[in-house]
């Protein structure tokens, strides 16, 4: 037993004296080394939590394991068969989610440099009168049970989107806005496209959310809005035909249950960043 115990004590040394002397040689490099990891670890975390890509990850951390105890314990077939998956895995990989992989990269490109950081204080008044529009409108169209997808333009540039539609090029106004998704009219079915404060064009088609999560009693236009959110920092306003429910897709997430009020607090937030709390609908 005392044979035991010295041998504890004298690991707990040596880990204690390797741990101190790690800390001596600790300097500005490995403080912003840990910070950069650490960035890396988070973005690659709040990507993988909302796609089926996150399932794979943990398939794979288990595949490591195996191999790892395959090695220990000199298991030779199974060790030979991981060993040529963990080879051709990371091309495969990259061919499979190569669309993943180009949203995370082009909204990393996007999501803190852009047109936005400074699109409040350039224009406040303009932001409040499209809000009050958008808002007035989308009320409207909830109360008569007629089907709205509205696209809000942040950083990312949804260019790609808008070439899908017909340019219009106009003051957003909740009467146009209206008129736009009237049930018989032709641009009805598609997206609405606001940049810059302006009505840029409509009927454009948005791409569809790939997951498998999503409640299967949504239809078309919250799947595009979803998609939409996966792909771009915009704000996307969903009205539903059957119900008239008011939802807001963003950041990967959709919200239901909106009223006017807390759609505009909602937008208020996101697009003129006053500071206000908005409220959960």
């Amino acid at each position: 037993m005392m044979a035991l115990l010295k041998i504890d004590v004298s690991g707990f040394n040596n880990f204690f004296h390797r741990v101190v002397e790690i800390f001596k040689k600790f300097n500005v490099s490995d403080a912003v080394d840990i910070f950069l990891l650490t960035c890396v670890f988070i973005i690659a975390f709040r990507f993988l939590k909302t796609r089926k890509a996150g399932a794979l990850i943990v398939g794979i951390v288990v595949c490591a394991i195996v191999w790892g105890i395959s090695r220990v314990f000199h298991l030779e077939g199974l060790h030979f068969i991981l060993s040529g998956v963990f080879n051709y895995g990371i091309l495969a990989l990259v061919i499979i989610f190569q669309p993943e992989i180009r949203d995370a990269l082009e909204k990393l490109g996007s999501g803190s440099i852009g047109k936005f950081s400074t699109i409040g204080d350039k224009n406040k008044k303009l932001y409040y009168s499209v809000i009050d529009n958008i808002c007035n409108a989308v009320a409207d169209l909830s109360a008569t049970k007629t089907g709205a997808l509205i696209v809000i333009e942040r950083a990312t540039q949804v260019d790609d989107i808008i070439e899908t539609g017909i340019k219009i090029n106009a003051d957003v106004n909740s009467s146009l806005l209206r008129n736009i998704f009237f049930n018989r009219a032709p641009l009805h079915d598609g997206a609405v496209v606001i940049e810059e404060g302006r009505i840029s064009a409509a009927g454009c088609l948005l791409p569809l959310t790939r997951r498998t999560d999503v409640d299967s009693n949504l239809g078309t236009r919250h799947r595009a809005a979803i998609g939409m959110s996966e792909s771009s920092d915009a704000v996307i306003i969903v009205v539903s035909e059957e119900t008239g429910v008011i939802s807001v897709a963003f950041d990967c997430t959709l919200t239901r249950n909106y009223t006017s009020a807390s759609l505009r607090r909602f937008l208020t937030k996101k697009l003129i960043r006053t500071g206000e709390e908005s409220e959960e609908a």
